[in-house]
């Protein structure tokens, strides 16, 4: 039997979900929060509304309409919260551009997207010099200063930014389209080949913004974000759209911080000044402001942080809950917009020591709201929700990306079997929570037995000698593959501590974790640093690729 669509009124208003919609609420109930970009400009959420309207213009002058890629270099600031908006909303589409990729990869994400424009952050001239006599599609050039234009610069700019805004009317209407058109796009930080597109459209967009909202409105006490919180973004804006976060804060019209460059006395001082109290980010960079000097006499107590990109030491989650913040882990991934799961735990687990806590946050949590979140064996089978069995990750929910732009046969790959896999592998316990424990690519597989690099990992990071560590799979006549572990010492230990004595604290953990007998086969190396993704992850295949030029 058919089923019985909804008869429209003439009159009625479909509401497409458009980003747009997400200004209706704050712009009623808090027009004169402030938003800020480090101690350069601050205005409220009313002068906002109106930048939107000089910024749409201001493109429109330059021939940007509907359908066009504006692509944008800059750092995390105002000026990059107004293009999540005003680009969106003029049904034109927002590139945000990985300014940490190497310039020829900078070069062909633009061109793979066809970007029709570029902003430009003046600190990135010299990346824009090497590139721009190949650029295929890009014939404007709107400049970006905070300190006055360069006196040489490599192309002729149309514009500068505050100038075009300023000769701009605030005067725009920003139209209702189909809620199905794309918004943005961005690419991949992978570690092999090209960076691939990744796509995401407006209905994608708000839907995931009002699921990360009621997931963390609906924490009883952990980890909730409400109307008086102070957000700061940790994690790049070109990133998967700072994870949505923005698009949530400015929604719930929370007063909002945009740091600029991450420097860690920087960050240090607008978390004090600002009285931030909800951020997100990576480990490591997390990791760079507790350790950095300034750190040791600021007063942590009260901020809130999601950790995700890549695993959460335990070490870490007690080092930062003594410090008293509270943070947790998320999980997603590019392709999923990202945000999948948190971490919230109940009040009654809040109860717990330190230690036992900081085993629950390191986890990758709870789905959110419309999330279907399935561990599976390879025949697409649900693996039993025990806390032991494993699988990959394979999800679905209405704001993962439907494929990666112009690659059709890696987008069917993607979302084979009608779920989107993550490659990631993992478990469920009882209570819903997943745990990732491997990327399927770094599982190290000895004599025929799968073994988890980010276990051995959590293990050697407790050692109070070690900064950083990454454990990969290395060749081995006997056993096929063999565990090491990198490791990074903290500077007052690097003459003190002998990779015999890291080896022996990782057996023990090791045995005592009931983790795989083969690994207590792991070698330790000691290294000066270890290579990460732009984004800050742990770049293991890099790793296992050149272990003796690049850590040694």
């Amino acid at each position: 039997m058919p089923v019985k669509l909804i008869q429209s009124t003439a009159s009625a208003y479909s509401y497409p979900l458009l980003i747009k919609q997400l200004l209706l609420t704050p712009l009623a109930i808090a027009p004169e929060q402030v938003i800020s970009y480090q101690d350069r400009i601050r205005y409220t959420y009313r002068d906002f509304s109106r930048r939107l309207g000089r910024l749409a213009n201001g493109l429109a002058a330059l021939g940007i309409e509907s359908g066009h890629t504006v692509a944008v270099m800059d750092w995390d600031s105002h000026r990059y919260l107004e293009c999540f908006f005003a680009v969106p909303m003029m049904g034109a589409v927002l590139q945000t551009v990985n300014i940490r990729l190497s310039p020829e990869q900078i070069l062909y994400t633009v061109n793979h997207a066809r970007a029709d424009i570029l902003l430009v952050n003046a600190e990135f001239l010299p990346v824009l010099a090497a590139i721009a006599p190949k650029l295929e599609t890009v014939k404007t050039f709107v400049l970006i200063a905070d300190d006055g234009v360069p006196a040489d610069l490599p192309v002729t700019f149309a514009s500068e930014y505050e100038a075009m805004l300023s000769g701009a009317s605030e005067e725009y209407t920003f139209p209702d389209f189909n809620e199905n058109a794309q918004a943005t796009v961005f690419y991949t930080t992978g570690t092999t080949g090209m960076p691939k597109g990744v796509y995401f459209s407006h209905r994608q967009l708000v839907l995931h913004t009002l699921g990360v909202a009621a997931a963390m409105g609906g924490a009883p006490e952990q980890g909730r974000l409400h109307r008086e919180d102070v957000y700061m973004p940790l994690t790049p804006m070109f990133h998967v759209h700072a994870w949505g976060f923005p698009y949530v804060a400015t929604m719930m019209g929370l007063r909002q911080v945009y740091p600029g460059r991450y420097q860690p006395d920087v960050l240090c001082r607008l978390i004090v000044e600002e009285k931030v109290s909800f951020s997100h980010c990576v480990p490591t960079i997390l990791h760079m402001v507790l350790s950095h000097p300034i750190a040791r006499d600021v007063d942590f107590s009260g901020w809130k942080i999601v950790i995700g990109g890549s695993a959460m030491p335990e070490s870490m989650a007690v080092a930062a809950l003594t410090r008293g913040i509270d943070l947790f882990g998320g999980y997603g991934m590019s392709e999923t917009c990202p945000v999948l799961t948190l971490a919230h735990i109940s009040r009654a687990d809040l109860q717990r020591p330190i230690a036992e806590q900081a085993t629950l946050r390191c986890k990758t949590g709870r789905p959110l709201p419309l999330v279907d979140l399935r561990i599976v064996d390879p025949d697409m089978h649900d693996t039993a929700h025990d806390g032991q069995a494993t699988g990959e990750v394979v999800v679905r929910s209405p704001w993962l990306t439907q494929g990666y732009l112009a690659a059709p046969e890696a987008s069917e790959d993607l979302w084979a079997g009608g779920y989107l896999h993550t490659a990631d592998i993992g478990n469920i316990n009882p209570a819903g929570y997943l745990k990732v424990t491997d990327r399927i690519k770094d599982v190290i597989k000895v004599a025929g037995e799968w073994t988890s690099s980010l276990q051995m990992e959590d293990i050697i990071a407790k050692h109070e000698a070690v900064q950083e560590v990454a454990v990969i799979g290395v060749p081995d006549e006997k056993w096929g593959e063999r565990p090491l572990a990198l490791v990074v010492l903290k500077p007052d230990h690097a003459e003190h501590v002998t990779e015999h004595a890291i080896r022996n604290f990782a057996a023990h953990g090791i045995e005592a974790a009931g983790i795989s007998r083969y690994g207590v086969l792991l070698q330790v190396s000691f290294v000066k640093r270890l290579l990460k993704t732009s984004v800050g992850k742990m770049n293991k295949q890099g790793m296992r690729a050149d272990r003796s030029a690049l850590y040694v």
